[in-house]
């Protein structure tokens, strides 16, 4: 979802990707993902990676120390920066602010922490991905009853996690943007709308 939105809002030119902790997972299974979509833009020359790294215990100062190498390295020619998460992206702006490539630079993100709700709507990060906690609370509730009744779970596919595979259940994430904050996390509760208005400008209030 990220690095599809981010194809489509700048099919060509650089991209910085800031990927989550090594020693997790799911940060390489979202790299890895990532890089399936943008593959054929950059086997077609279209989208250059100039940087690709991951970032040790998500700590978004190493995003910010990763972005400003980047910033540096392309003299600050840079279309894209894959972020997989809002915390990165918080470290990858703050980077850009200091050289006046906020607004400028189309960032990802992903948890639509309230941090960067505020960010999107302010226009520094592009969008994040939300996972309704609701929705999942609600569904892991479900296969537990399954589960104590000597049932399976409702499963959608199997991963493998080195040693097994494991039954998983997918839900669908929402993409959040400027254009739909107030129907997706606001409306769930998830954030409240006071608290992202009273961060912004008169002009970028949400109503």
């Amino acid at each position: 979802m990220q690095a599809e939105y981010l194809r489509n809002q700048a099919p060509k030119g650089n991209y910085v990707l800031l990927a989550g902790s090594p020693n997790d997972g799911g940060a390489r299974a979202l790299h890895d993902t990532q890089m399936q979509i943008l593959k054929p833009y950059i086997d077609r020359g279209d989208i250059k990676i100039i940087a690709d790294s991951y970032m040790n215990d998500w700590l978004p100062s190493e995003a910010y120390l990763s972005t400003l190498k980047a910033i540096d390295s392309s003299k600050g020619n840079i279309a894209a920066i894959l972020a997989s998460n809002d915390g990165l992206a918080g470290g990858a702006i703050q980077a850009l602010r200091e050289h006046g490539l906020a607004g400028k630079v189309s960032v990802s993100g992903q948890d639509a922490d309230l941090a960067a709700v505020i960010s999107i709507a302010q226009g520094e990060q592009s969008m994040t991905v939300y996972k309704p906690v609701t929705t999942q609370a609600v569904r892991a509730a479900e296969e537990a009853v399954h589960l104590a009744k000597g049932e399976k779970p409702v499963v959608d596919a199997t991963i493998n996690n080195g040693k097994a595979n494991v039954p998983v259940i997918l839900l669908k994430p929402i993409l959040v943007t400027k254009d739909n904050i107030k129907s997706t996390v606001v409306k769930d509760g998830f954030q409240k709308l006071q608290s992202i208005n009273q961060a912004l400008s008169p002009a970028q209030q949400i109503k």
